[in-house]
């Protein structure tokens, strides 16, 4: 098993991904290569709680243009875990 670390990027911050955190719902940008089953080890270790549910989603880059040389590029492609906890629990993803 890998680093929850390594599979876990940063969380998504967000007014809508604040508003899911009232239905104890997290959003991670993670790992391309991490599967529902990484995701969800990666949370309980990293977090000390219990993962209900998991989703992904892969998003593909916006395609981007300079606008002084007009040279094309894009942003990167990135995957993204919503993940569900048991109710009673929370990540203070905030705190200092």
């Amino acid at each position: 098993m890998r680093d929850a670390m390594s599979i876990l990027i940063r969380p998504v911050v967000s007014e809508k991904t604040y508003g899911l955190m009232e239905n104890h719902t997290y959003v991670f940008v993670v790992d391309p290569r991490a599967t529902k089953i990484d995701v969800r080890n990666a949370v309980e270790q990293a977090f000390n709680v219990k993962v209900v549910n998991v989703n992904t989603l892969n998003r593909k880059g916006k395609a981007t243009r300079n606008r002084r040389t007009g040279v094309a590029g894009a942003r990167p492609n990135t995957k993204r875990a919503i993940v569900t906890l048991k109710q009673g629990d929370s990540i203070n993803l905030f705190e200092n």
